[in-house]
């Protein structure tokens, strides 16, 4: 199954994405900051990183693959369909400790760490302090 993962990325977010990271954010920070990270990862480059980095780095514990999201997800990629790239903020957001939040693609990390945890998965990342 290795390599045949990071095929079966696609090259941009879908655009609904998008709405979902914002209302994720809104839920650690106020609505206006959460948008104007929206914005920001609209037109951030796609940047590389492994799975179970992403994980790592956000202190998320990889789901299970009989999770229904992930499974989903690996249905996909064994279908030959493409995932849409995760959306991150990078940095402490707040008081948390936490030094990156997924904003949107937290099942398709554990999908990927499944089938490949050194998979590069393609992302969007954010700094909250950007402007």
């Amino acid at each position: 199954m290795a390599g045949k993962l990071t095929q079966n990325w696609a090259d941009k977010p879908d655009p609904d994405d998008f709405p979902a990271a914002e209302n994720y954010l809104s839920l650690l920070m106020p609505a206006a900051t959460a948008k104007r990270l929206g914005r920001l990862l609209r037109t951030a480059p796609i940047v590389r990183r492994k799975a179970k980095d992403l994980l790592r780095a956000s202190r998320l514990p990889v789901l299970p693959p009989e999770n229904f999201h992930v499974a989903k997800d690996i249905k996909k990629v064994n279908a030959g369909k493409k995932l849409s790239p995760v959306l991150l903020v990078r940095g402490r957001i707040g008081e948390t400790e936490v030094p990156l939040t997924v904003a949107d693609g937290y099942h398709r990390i554990c999908a990927s760490y499944h089938l490949d945890e050194n998979a590069e998965i393609p992302c969007r990342i954010v700094d909250p302090t950007s402007r």
